[in-house]
């Protein structure tokens, strides 16, 4: 497991490395020695944390998410990314935003987070809730909404809450994340009712005419 130190650390020499040409996210991963799921899954989350939705980049993330989580349910111990997702460059103005973003992010999140509720978090059955956690958010992440605002959002506050809860081994990071993913499903739910509901409506309007 890596710190937050680590982890802001590693972000800068990214950015550093991006100086003189884009470095992909597969460059940037295979710098890591061993790096677990958490550590890359904050790496890759960030891009996400906006409202505004990433079209196709969305649906591709959600699949990579996806991926490691069902990776962590299986056991396997060094997280594998689809190539699409490792063949992505960033330039240096990109990696220093999200070392911006990442820092201010975890930094408030450490502020509220301390090793709790060991139950959660650690051993083999928290693995299996993380990977629970990133498949369901992935899969989530993964339906083409198109231009729905925080399809990519509400999903990847789950991933981030499961992250900051396995880097400091908070039980009660892990519960959070569960909570988005339940505001995600009602918000999507919502979503889907709201289009049936006012298609049919639209539907019966014309029949009228």
């Amino acid at each position: 497991m890596r710190s937050y130190e680590s982890l802001v650390q590693t972000l800068h020499q990214f950015a550093e490395k991006a100086k003189d040409k884009p470095l992909t996210v597969g460059e940037a991963l295979d710098t890591l020695d061993e790096a677990g799921y958490a550590f890359i899954c904050i790496i890759l989350v960030m891009p996400f944390l906006q409202p505004i939705p990433l079209g196709p980049f969305t649906v591709l993330g959600g699949i990579a998410f996806g991926t490691l989580g069902w990776q962590l349910l299986r056991g396997h111990e060094s997280p594998i990314l689809p190539k699409k997702i490792l063949a992505i460059e960033f330039n240096e103005k990109t990696w220093r935003m999200l070392v911006k973003v990442c820092i201010e992010i975890l930094g408030l999140c450490r502020k509220i987070s301390k090793p709790r509720y060991p139950m959660i978090a650690e051993g083999r059955r928290g693995q299996k809730i993380g990977g629970f956690i990133l498949l369901a958010a992935g899969g989530l992440m993964a339906i083409p909404f198109g231009v729905l605002p925080f399809n990519n959002f509400l999903p990847g506050l789950a991933i981030l809450f499961y992250c900051i809860g396995e880097l400091e081994d908070d039980g009660l990071m892990y519960l959070i994340a569960f909570f988005w993913l339940i505001i995600t499903v009602i918000y999507f739910t919502v979503f889907f009712f709201a289009l049936w509901y006012f298609g049919e409506k639209a539907l019966a309007f014309f029949n009228i005419l």
